[in-house]
């Protein structure tokens, strides 16, 4: 019983559709993580050593520190997250 393609009932089978806290909470958290994760790099690049700095507009073994540092503050916060709510 749909009006339209951008009808918001579904028909049985169909997937609902996606809620929108939980998207805009995982937006924010990964925003956060690419924030605090380049911001722990830009502190602490100047004692790396000099093939783990990133130079401005290449590909290189900086920028791959750089996203890991990204990638473990979204893990912190996930795990945070976790550990908070394992206690309740």
């Amino acid at each position: 019983m749909r009006s339209g393609p951008c009808s918001r009932t579904s028909l049985p089978g169909e997937a609902a559709p996606v809620a929108k806290a939980p998207l805009l909470i995982n937006f924010v958290q990964s925003l956060l993580a690419v924030l605090l994760g380049n911001a722990a790099y830009f502190l602490l690049m100047p004692s790396l050593p000099p093939a783990a700095r990133h130079r401005p507009f290449q590909y290189d073994l900086g920028l791959v520190v750089d996203f890991w540092f990204c990638v473990v503050a979204f893990g912190l916060m996930k795990t945070a997250q976790f550990w908070r709510h394992r206690r309740r």
